[in-house]
This record gives C-alpha cells, structure tokens and sequence, in this order.
C-alpha cells in the first residue's frame, strides 16, 4: 500500500484542515506513514502568520527534498497559508514541489494528485473564487471523542501586522444547517467534544441572516455532545448576546479565547485591533460576571513597531488587572505584504527578547496563582490518554481548558471526577474520584 504522511503547522484551523486532507488521500487508498521518511506522498500544511513557522518549513522542505533524490517516486505537497503567499514563486523557491494548493482549496488535491494514480500535473493551482469548505472532506479523527467543526472561512478584519485576510479571503459562513448536520453525525459516532472553528467565530452569519449566539444554542441541543468549545473570537464582535448564549447553554465550556494583542490602546490603534484597553477590560469583566468560573485565555504580541516601553508596561498593566489563566505569548515578526512590515521604528530584537521574557514570567505568575484556587475542588475532566510525562498517570482536560494529570482508571473519551492535590501554572494534578457514566450525570 503507498502511503503518506501530513506535517501540520500552526493553527486549529490547521488542524482541522490536516484531517480532512488525511480523510481524502486515505479515501484514495493511501495508509498513513509514522513519518515523513517512510511516505509516497509528503504533505506539508503550512503557517505564514510568523516567520518562525516559514523557518521549521524550510527545514522541513530540505530533508523531503533529499529523500525525493534518494526515491524519485515520492511526491512532494504543500498547502496552506505559506504556500497560498507564496503562489507567485513557491517552485522557483523549492523546485522539489510538485503539487501546491491554498487553504481553500483543499478539495482540488485529490484530482491534483491524479485521483489516487499520482498523474500529478505539476504547478496545478486553484483560484481564490473556488474557495470551497474543508469540512465537507471525509474525516481522519485524531480522537473519536473530539472533533474540530469548521463554521466559517476567511476573515473581513485588517489588522495591520495580519496575513490571514490575504491568504484565506474574506469571510463567509458555512450554512447552519451544515454545521448542525455535521455536529450530529459526530455525536451519533461517539464524539463528546466538539470545537466550533473560524478566523473569527463572533461574526459568524452576517453573510446569512443569523449569527453565533444563535449556532451556539442551536449546536447546545444536539443530543450527546457534552462539551462545545470555540476559536477564535475577536474582541470586537464580542456581542452581549454570545455571552448570554455561554452562560445559558450546558455544554458551552468555561473558557474562552480573548486575543488581548496589546494593553496600549496607542498600539491597537496602529494594529487596527477597533478596541481599547478600556474596552477590552470591561468586555472580560463583563464575561466573568455573567459565566460563574470563566477561565480567559488571550494573544499577546510583544515589540510591536512604535511600541515604548510605556506601552508595554500597559500590557503588562492589563495582564495584571484581567487576570489571564493562560496565554499566548508572541514576539512581532513582520510579515511581508502587511501594512506594519513597512511601519517606522521597527523594535531591535534585543528589546523584543527582554520584553516577552518579563511578559512570560508576569503570564506564568498569574496562571500558577489562579490555578493554585483550584486545590481542593473536584473538577470533570474528559480524558484523553496516558500523560506525556508519565505513563503511569492518565491526562484529561477540564471544561475551563486546563490540562490534568491524575491517579486512578479512565479510559479516553470519558469523564471523571478528580480531586485535584497540586497545580502549576499549566497543569492541575490530582486522583479520580469516580467515572461519569453519562453525559446528564457530567452536567448534573
């Protein structure tokens, strides 16, 4: 059997993208490879929102080039964001590449590929006009009990450091009736936990008539699903209506994903971010008052061009002040063809390595503080496997999204109550207290 094997850099949209291009090449008759060197077809699926990912690409692309030397056969893909900005000269730059597609269109790899015969018509591109979605692909799950659920692509903002809009288009939604069909065929397959996914989910059905408030109740009432989870919101279209939604529906969980960029409201403007500092820190106090638990998690970039050092003691102002269980720390990388990589005052790296450094710290201080407040508590945890530290142990995660090693029997796919004994700024640790046999118990 020939066989293949997908790379996956970056985001959740990513990696819902990755499993739908395993659904289709397996739908072909191809096996999965453990690795890149035992595979007919490499698959890259690639980042371009930082020059880190473009880096690990590049790596990545030398060793499959020299493998392709050894064993002519092999066919060389690459997709996704990187190769969508690079549509003008991505085989000049890696002449080893024989199939390139965009994010939206994934479904054309197949007939690329000649259909499962390799017939591969080298250079073969599609169109930003023939944007279809992934999630209409069969499906490689990574785990029976989770699932991504794309509701939407592309992205109408225009942020000023961002690549995204270019690469994925502007933005349109999935029907609602779609997605609803989806999340129930999941549910009915034994998935417990799905992660409803989009560029910016809040302005999800402005293109159709309804909106995300209105898909979270809709998706709270499938039968079965028991956690419901989604990213990425934009602070902008935080709408009252999808707060009230979160706090009324059962399976919505006790996190969400706040991207803060910057506490400096002088910054987000020149971000083009449509907040301020005020606005974004009502909007978190406003969260935490109507969902009982809320955990935030949010985006941090740091060195940000034009940014003082006054500006990032904002920041860290902020950070203080809202309290974040976790985030995502960034340093500023200009990304060529956005409107900040030609900005004035460009921060030296040196500043940038200082400034993220006191951020982490400030970010780990806060988390390992809030998560110490759960000592003592038993907390539902949907397992997912053997820790990655120790095997002895089982590894889950709560609904407020935290990760927890803990003692005692679980099998993945079902939730337990543990009483959680430690906690880092990560991780809770603790000993299953008892199984929950159905999903009215879990919310009981």
């Amino acid at each position: 059997m020939r066989r293949y094997h997908v790379t996956t850099f970056g985001c959740q949209m990513n990696a819902h993208d990755s499993e739908r291009i395993k659904g289709m090449l397996e739908e072909l008759g191809l096996g999965e490879a453990p690795s890149q060197q035992d595979a007919d077809v490499v698959v890259f699926n690639t980042c371009t929102i930082r020059e880190k990912p473009d880096t690990k690409f590049a790596a990545y692309m030398g060793e499959a080039a020299a493998r392709k030397r050894e064993r002519p056969g092999t066919v060389i893909a690459v997709g996704g964001c990187y190769a969508e900005a690079q549509r003008e000269r991505l085989f000049s730059l890696y002449p080893d590449v024989d199939v390139a597609f965009g994010p939206g269109t994934i479904p054309h790899l197949a007939e690329w590929l000649g259909a499962g015969g390799f017939g591969v018509s080298r250079g073969a591109w599609g169109t930003a006009d023939e944007r279809t979605f992934a999630a209409g692909l069969p499906m490689h799950n990574e785990r029976r009990f989770q699932a991504w659920v794309q509701i939407s692509m592309g992205c109408n903002s225009t942020c000023s450091y961002c690549i995204v809009p270019a690469v994925r288009g502007r933005e349109v939604s999935r029907r609602p009736g779609d997605v609803l069909a989806e999340v129930g065929r999941l549910a009915a397959e034994g998935v417990k936990e799905v992660t409803l996914l989009g560029q910016n989910v809040n302005s999800y059905g402005r293109d159709l008539q309804t909106d995300f408030a209105s898909l979270l109740r809709a998706v709270d009432r499938v039968e079965g699903i028991a956690r419901i989870r989604f990213t990425s919101p934009h602070p902008k279209d935080f709408r009252r209506e999808v707060i009230e939604a979160m706090a009324d529906c059962d399976a919505v969980c006790e996190h969400a994903h706040l991207p803060l960029q910057s506490g400096s409201t002088r910054i987000l403007k020149a971000m083009r971010r449509t907040y301020s500092r005020e606005r974004y820190v009502r909007l978190a106090t406003e969260m935490r008052d109507a969902i009982p638990d809320l955990a935030l998690g949010t985006d941090i970039i740091v060195g940000f061009p034009g940014e003082t050092e006054d500006d990032f003691r904002e920041t860290l102002e902020v950070v203080e002040e809202v309290g974040f269980d976790s985030a995502f720390t960034f340093v500023y990388s200009p990304r060529h063809g956005t409107d900040a990589a030609a900005m004035p005052d460009q921060v030296p790296d040196e500043v940038k390595r200082d400034r993220i450094e006191r951020l982490v710290e400030l970010v780990q201080r806060i988390a390992a503080e809030r998560n110490a407040t759960r000592i003592g508590r038993v907390e539902e945890v949907l397992v997912e496997g053997p820790s990655r530290t120790d095997p002895s142990l089982m590894r889950g995660r709560t609904r407020r999204n935290t990760t927890v090693n803990f003692t005692g029997d679980g099998s993945p796919g079902e939730l337990v109550d543990v009483a959680i004994e430690r906690a880092t700024s990560t991780t809770l640790a603790g000993a299953a207290v008892r199984a929950r046999q159905a999903v009215s118990a879990a919310r009981s």
